[in-house]
């Protein structure tokens, strides 16, 4: 029997909490503060602005690079670890919940 992970897609807004240097501390989410448990990954990926946008903004600045962290989080210290995808689009300032699994 293989065991496999369940994934909810959610793209819901959320508020990160950041160290000071610049690592998430905590993720508030449905009215609950998500702790950071575990080391996070950060990374970046391209937005493929052409096919969505048909010009790009002026002035915007960076278009094209979409920002992620994965996320270990926990409402308590004795909680399960939940798996948190958040992402932020170029030009927004407003962070996603992209999923939980």
């Amino acid at each position: 029997m293989t065991a496999t992970a369940s994934e909810t897609t959610l793209n819901a807004s959320v508020d990160v909490r950041f160290t000071a240097a610049g690592t998430p501390l905590a993720v508030r989410y449905d009215g609950r503060i998500w702790a950071v448990a575990a080391e996070p990954v950060h990374w970046f990926a391209r937005d493929s602005w052409w096919q969505t946008r048909s010009t790009a903004p002026v002035g915007v600045g960076n278009i094209v690079d979409i920002e992620f962290w994965r996320v270990q989080v926990k409402l308590s210290s004795n909680a399960a670890l939940r798996t948190f995808l958040l992402r932020r689009d170029p030009a927004a300032t407003q962070w996603l919940l992209e999923s939980i699994s």
